[in-house]
């Protein structure tokens, strides 16, 4: 049977205390003993509260605020944006058949505002494939996820296999395609179209 969770710790919830207090220990690389030095706090105390099974009293974060440089504002700032967006098992409608064209399949569809376009791109040997809509000065990550492909930029080409990576930042056209004989598969990272448009 599942523990009820109290009133306090559904209204903390949002606020991620735990995560912030593990975050700031990490960011300045203290262990759990050397932070329970510093604040006399017990390490079993403070890796409860770092992993939610405890709420923290207000003196207590602020005997730990102390240590860290940083307000009780700061744990308790409402968040301006959080987005969390889950495409599970994408895959490939068609992927095997040699006649097959390919396609995008975008990863993160449905998101308002959002700041990159990640896409699955499936490419059949002999096809090419465009930067969607590429505009000065656009900006492309590109991870080989199986098979090999071959980039065009600008003049310079380059053959990459599965595994390898490329970021590019151009004004030129930029386009890639199946190197061999088999299809691959590219995920890509682009500025969104609605985070570059104009308002």
């Amino acid at each position: 049977m599942a523990k009820a969770i109290s009133h306090t710790e559904w209204f903390l919830a949002p606020y991620c205390i735990g995560n912030k207090l593990r975050g700031l220990r990490t960011e300045k690389q203290l262990t759990l003993a050397r932070l329970a030095a510093e604040t006399g706090l017990s390490t079993a105390l403070l890796s409860k509260l770092e992993t939610d099974r405890m709420v923290p009293t207000l003196p207590t974060l602020a005997t730990i605020c102390r240590v860290y440089g940083v307000g009780l504002g700061y744990f308790f700032a409402e968040a301006t944006e959080h987005t969390l967006s889950v495409t599970r098992k994408v895959t490939s409608q068609g992927r095997g058949r040699s006649t097959d064209p390919g396609g995008v399949i975008l990863l993160n569809p449905g998101v308002p505002r959002r700041q990159m376009d990640a896409s699955m791109v499936d490419i059949a040997p002999g096809g090419v494939t465009t930067v969607p809509e590429a505009k000065p000065t656009s900006a492309l990550f590109l991870y080989v996820l199986e098979g090999r492909i071959q980039i065009d930029a600008g003049g310079m080409r380059e053959t990459m296999d599965t595994g390898d990576c490329a970021y590019l930042e151009s004004d030129l056209p930029v386009s890639w395609s199946a190197a061999g004989k088999q299809r691959c598969r590219v995920l890509t990272v682009t500025p969104s179209k609605s985070a570059t448009s104009p308002s």
